[in-house]
């Protein structure tokens, strides 16, 4: 049995002049395409209609694809700070330093029955 190569598309060869737009061969020269990152034989053609790759905020193309990215609620240097000072990570009050009772149970809220620090993050 023979088996057939993978044919490998680069995102440049739509806008090649030797493109076919075949499924089943990607090029004249190189019909199941280049072998590395970069193809030896590309010329842009004039006719073809330029991709537009464009970023929205909030989103990313992988491998070709744009794909939105979840939103993030808080930037990289508050999410340190909620881990420095957080009592689910301290198990200390952070404005009195009173130590909560590491009882392990799925506590939702740590509000400080000391001070009255009230635990807004969720």
């Amino acid at each position: 049995m023979i088996k057939s190569r993978a044919i490998r598309k680069l995102p440049e060869c739509d806008r090649c002049r030797f493109y076919s737009g075949s499924p089943f061969i990607v090029c004249a020269i190189l019909p199941a395409g280049p072998v590395g990152a970069e193809c030896p034989h590309f010329a842009p053609d004039p006719n073809a209609e330029p991709v537009e790759l464009w970023e929205p905020e909030g989103a990313t193309y992988y491998n070709g694809e744009l794909v939105l990215q979840p939103p993030q609620r808080w930037s990289r240097e508050q999410q340190l700070e909620l881990l420095d000072t957080h009592p689910m990570f301290t198990g200390k009050c952070p404005s009195c330093g009173y130590i909560f009772e590491r009882d392990y149970s799925a506590r939702v809220h740590y509000d400080c029955p000391e001070c009255g620090w009230m635990d807004d993050s969720v």
